[in-house]
């Protein structure tokens, strides 16, 4: 099976929180409204600096993604 890059979650027991999940390497769950990051991968490579480049990129790819995605969800209720 095929899995968008990300995905939006939310849970009963936490609704005050959204939860971006990147499917892809470096696996993480970001917490939009905490701004936390639960990493489910371990980051590897020889340049400490660099995968912390990475990191940071997909973390701000995420909270990007996010946005346009709420965007669309709110042009779909104006159009209603």
């Amino acid at each position: 099976m095929k899995l968008p890059k990300f995905l939006l979650a939310d849970n009963s027991e936490m609704p005050e929180d959204l939860f971006v999940v990147h499917t892809e390497y470096p696996r993480f769950i970001l917490n939009v409204e905490e701004e936390e990051v639960e990493w489910l991968d371990d980051l590897e490579g020889d340049d400490e600096e660099t995968m912390a480049d990475e990191a940071t990129k997909v973390v701000e790819a995420a909270f990007k993604w996010c946005d346009e995605e709420l965007a669309k969800y709110d042009e779909e209720e104006d159009d209603e």
